[in-house]
């Protein structure tokens, strides 16, 4: 327990450091907004295409991981459109608690992992995000949007315009296709890549709202503790029926037992969701995070 302790002291520290930075006004909101825009677009792609253009792939055993992840998002998205046919629950509210579930913080989850697990998660993860970004944003602003304001032409735009699912997908074709790149520019991409989530953790403490978590606690309890605590058990039940070797299994249930993104909240808001859940939701999942995950890696450890 004691190196679990050691690896997410930084990520707790830097995430604390952020909250008090903008609580206290140490910077403006403008260098907060713009050091966002800088992570979204620059920085964190860089991250996630010189992690898969350079990890060491190999798509035949790592297939059964990819079934795992498909199998625990299908049970879930399903669960919650049950409940929603039952329950009559608003797209607006709907959607936040379908983001509480299905998506996850990726800062939190890369420096974790590559803290305890090295190269070797990384690459296990690395599969995950870029296999997952695109099938959570899809699952997100389908559950946000009302029935009848679909549009399969403004979803495939969306996506075809997040940094996030780009730099995926050319990175993961980069490494399938061997396509050989300049070491100096993969050198930028790497300096690029450290700069990412120290900034990324920041950011994530600036945009919590703790004030938000006032209003409905009932459900706030509800969305975390599914979040936290069922879905890595859930993940874990598969691992155990597909046979995942530890590695895999630990990597997987760890992808599960991360709190919610920092961005299901700028596209709530912009999908005219309740953007004041989303708030009130992202920050106590990550505050519980700080007692969860330490035991989730022990426990699957």
């Amino acid at each position: 327990m004691a190196h679990i302790l050691l690896a997410l002291f930084p990520l707790i520290a830097l995430i604390a450091t952020g909250y008090f930075f903008k609580k206290y006004h140490f910077f403006t909101n403008e260098f907060w907004a713009g050091a966002e825009k800088l992570n979204y677009y620059v920085l964190f792609p860089s991250l996630l295409f010189h992690t898969l253009a350079t990890a060491n792939i190999d798509p035949h055993s790592l297939k059964t991981v990819i079934a795992t992840m498909f199998i625990v998002l299908f049970i879930i998205t399903s669960a919650f459109y049950i409940l929603r046919f039952f329950k009559r629950i608003p797209p607006a509210r709907f959607g936040v608690h379908v983001q509480s579930l299905i998506r996850f913080n990726t800062y939190i989850g890369l420096a974790l992992v590559a803290a305890l697990y090295h190269k070797e998660g990384m690459a296990i993860l690395a599969i995950l995000l870029a296999i997952c970004v695109p099938i959570v944003n899809i699952i997100s602003v389908l559950a946000l949007t009302p029935s009848e304001q679909m549009s399969f032409r403004a979803v495939v735009i969306a996506l075809i315009k997040n940094p996030l699912i780009l730099s995926c997908i050319l990175g993961g074709l980069v490494n399938a296709l061997q396509i050989p790149i300049w070491e100096g520019l993969m050198n930028l991409l790497k300096l690029f890549s450290a700069s990412s989530l120290p900034l990324g953790l920041l950011c994530v403490g600036a945009a919590l709202q703790f004030m938000e978590m006032k209003k409905d606690v009932p459900v706030l309890m509800l969305d975390t503790f599914a979040r936290l605590l069922l879905m890595p058990v859930l993940a874990y039940v598969v691992c155990l029926w597909f046979g995942l070797s530890k590695l895999e299994s630990q990597i997987t249930v760890i992808f599960f037992a991360l709190p919610t993104a920092s961005a299901a909240y700028i596209l709530t808001k912009v999908l005219k969701g309740d953007s004041q859940l989303m708030a009130a939701v992202i920050s106590l999942q990550t505050l519980c995070a700080a007692v969860t995950l330490p035991w989730v890696i022990w426990w699957v450890g």
